[in-house]
């Protein structure tokens, strides 16, 4: 029966990978992949033969129709990005979306991401919180800062490691030097770090130790500042 798996892959630490994960890139007809040769090292390892197709931002559009008749003739077919759960901040929102449209059955599996552990390691309120991925460049990344900086829920966004500094220092300019801050860098892997402090204080660690590898970014929600504003007065008015 037809289907696609959109299969997750670890962030760095290949013993993150799932015994199910395994088994379907094993069992499918077809493995689509970010980048061949990153993939081919993962498959190699887990001494999985299944055929790979390239796709990625550069061709999805034109090979989605070709994949869906493919679908429709009954094959199964398997995406994976380089690492973490595909369509997040990686190709396979447009293959999953016109396989909903053409009524082709998706099932996701549960697996490595980076923005959940981040998350979590942050120490910041994980109730509520929006995902915003990587910043526009340039157009619309000022009106974008300008939203967050009213926005009350915890925000996690994936920076670059030599854009790191400039989007601290945009942090101090629009949220304010005390926002708190985790940068969670090289998740999973052997030099893991977590650097967790206001906005400036993060800024000049990354100063002064040049950021490298992949990178994740936790954000205080403004309430923070109010509700500390708030227990500050509190305080005061006991005294």
């Amino acid at each position: 029966m037809s289907k696609l798996y959109i299969v997750p892959t670890p962030i760095g630490n290949l013993e993150d990978m799932t015994f199910r994960a395994i088994r379907i890139l094993k069992e499918v007809d077809l493995i689509l992949a970010e980048d061949t040769r990153t993939s081919g090292k993962l498959l190699k390892h887990f001494e999985i033969g299944t055929h790979m197709h390239s796709h990625h931002m550069h061709n999805e559009h034109k090979t989605t129709e070709n994949l869906i008749a493919r679908l429709k003739a009954g094959e199964t077919i398997a995406l994976i990005s380089d690492a973490g759960t595909p369509a997040i901040s990686d190709p396979g929102f447009l293959l999953t979306r016109a396989c909903v449209e053409n009524k082709i059955e998706v099932e996701c599996l549960p697996g490595a991401t980076a923005f959940v552990p981040a998350l979590v390691n942050s120490g910041l309120p994980n109730d509520r919180f929006i995902f915003e991925g990587f910043l526009p460049e340039k157009k619309g990344r000022q009106t974008r800062f300008l939203a967050l900086a009213e926005e009350t829920r915890t925000m996690i966004l994936y920076v670059s490691p030599h854009k790191l500094v400039k989007t601290l220092s945009e942090f101090i300019q629009y949220f304010g030097e005390d926002r708190q801050v985790c940068v969670s860098r090289e998740l999973s892997k052997l030099h893991e770090e977590n650097v967790r402090g206001t906005a400036k204080e993060v800024l000049i660690h990354f100063e002064k130790t040049a950021p490298r590898g992949e990178i994740v970014v936790v954000v205080a929600g403004k309430t923070i500042e109010k509700e500390a504003k708030k227990s500050k007065y509190s305080k005061d008015e006991e005294e």
